[in-house]
Formats: structure tokens, sequence, C-alpha cells
């Protein structure tokens, strides 16, 4: 009998048991995941710079960029409105998180540019990993006349570029790039690589509203070690940017006439402080599939 009322009462007690179990193990501290940082920039462009930023898995986008002629002319050209327009439209698809491949074309020299970019490093919420790290690169075919080359090696060029980006709150975010491009044809006494530092930066004056700020300095190293009247000169650009959830629109000043990141640091020819800026603006949609 007593055996009996013992396992009765250790049969009574024993669910008690087992759900106190799991009620401490449900109070237990569970690990914070490492989340990844909120983008750093809007779009995948501040101004005539790549920023870091990649759309989600099969996302493609849209990109248009638009320059008008330099203010600076000379001519009754209506604020450059009037002048020879500079036009690229480009798509972009998102193969991967991380990866992002492109296609664009533009109007002068009848460019076509096949681009790539790849997220290496992503800057988390906890500071574990503090900034954003993404290379660019693309590759230019010149689709001119063969009248303008003397062989075909001659139409093509190269950029590539390392991105280092950190938003340091909800309103500021920075960037600074490094970069080469390199053409197969250049003048004489210039080489065919030019190295070339990039800073930009974007302030958020609402929820959907941004300044944008873009400085671009090439680095000239002459064969003969001397200057001559075609070295590039730097890029300076200032805009403001709105946003919508699935499109980007940039309205911007800038001494950057070319759409190309080479074709800019390489042969610009315009100095924004003496007054050779032109009107331009971005615009840019994602379509997620």
């Amino acid at each position: 009998m007593k055996k009996l009322s013992f396992i009765f009462i250790f049969l009574l007690l024993s669910p008690l048991a087992v759900l106190s179990q799991e009620t401490e193990t449900d109070t237990e501290p569970q690990k914070e995941v490492d989340k990844p940082e909120r983008a750093t920039f809007e779009s995948s462009y501040i101004i005539d710079n790549p920023t870091d930023v990649l759309s989600i898995k099969n996302t493609l986008e849209v990109h248009m960029a638009h320059r008008f002629g330099v203010v600076n002319s000379g001519t009754n050209d209506l604020i450059g409105i009037w002048a020879p327009a500079n036009i690229r439209i480009a798509l972009s698809y998102a193969l991967h998180d991380r990866l992002t491949i492109g296609f664009g074309t533009s109007k002068f020299n009848r460019l076509q540019d096949f681009n790539w970019k790849v997220a290496l490093l992503r800057q988390t919420r906890s500071g574990r990993i503090p900034v954003n790290v993404t290379y660019y690169g693309n590759f230019v075919i010149d689709a001119r006349g063969k009248e303008n080359f003397l062989v075909e090696q001659h139409r093509y060029s190269y950029f590539n570029q390392l991105i280092i980006s950190r938003r340091f709150n909800s309103k500021l975010s920075l960037q600074g790039a490094a970069s080469v491009s390199h053409y197969n044809l250049v003048p004489q006494r210039m080489r065919n690589d030019v190295v070339a530092m990039s800073l930009g930066g974007r302030y958020k004056v609402s929820s959907q509203t941004s300044i944008l700020v873009d400085y671009t300095q090439p680095f000239i190293h002459h064969l003969d070690g001397a200057e001559f009247d075609m070295d590039p000169e730097a890029g300076f650009s200032v805009g403001v940017e709105f946003r919508t959830s699935s499109h980007a629109f940039q309205l911007f000043l800038s001494n950057y006439q070319g759409i190309v990141p080479q074709q800019n640091i390489m042969f610009n020819q315009n100095n924004f402080f003496e007054g050779d800026f032109l009107i331009g603006f971005n615009i840019t949609r994602l379509y997620n599939f």
C-alpha cells in the first residue's frame, strides 16, 4: 500500500517538475542577433560616385542620369538647358544581397558600360563591424566608328573602386573611396592609369529629403614629370535628394558632364569654382521580383 501511495505521488508531481524546467529554460536570456546596420545611403549613387548600397536579391534597378550643358559656356543656352546634354540609362540586377551586376549606355562617345558591385563587409548595429566595405568595378566600350581607333583595344577602359562608408546616425552618413581608372588609349605624355580619392556625404533634413556633397581628386603623374593643359580638374558636386519607397530623385550642381566614372576622373576640364558647372539629375526606380 505504501508503494502504491509513493508511485501515485511521483506520477502526480512529475509533470510539475517538467513544467518547472521548461519555465526556467524559457526565462534564460537569448543571445541577441548582430543585425546589419540600416542602409548608409538612399541610392546606389551619391551624385557622381557609386555608394555601398546594394538591393536585396532579385531586385531590378532602373537608373537614368542626365547632365545639361555647362552654365559658364558664354552662349545663350538658358543655363545649359539648350546646350548639348549627356544622358545615361542603365539597368542593374541583384543576383544576391551582396552582388549586383548591370549595364548602361551613355550619349557622349556612345559608351557601353558593364558594371558590378560586391559587398565585402557590412556595418553592424552592435558596432562589431564599424564600417561598410564595398567593391565596384566596370568595363567600358567606346562604340563610336572604327575610324576613331587604330586597333579594337583602344575602345576599352576600366574602373576599379574600393568604397568605405559608415552610417553615423539617422541623419549623417559619409563615405570615402579609392579608385584606379585605366584607358588603353590616352593623350601623349599621360599615363594610362590614374589613381583618385573620393569623399561623399549625406545629411537628412527630413524623413524623405537629404543634402548631398561629393568630391573627387585625381592624382596625375606624367611620364616626363611635366604638367600640360589636359590635366583633369577635381570633381565637386552638391545637391538635394528626395526619396520614396521605390524612387530616389537627385537634383544637383556639378562640374562633371561625363557620367561614367573613369571618363570624369581622367578627362574633366571643368572647374566648379571658376563657374564651370552644370545642372544634373539622377532618377532611380526599384522593381522587386
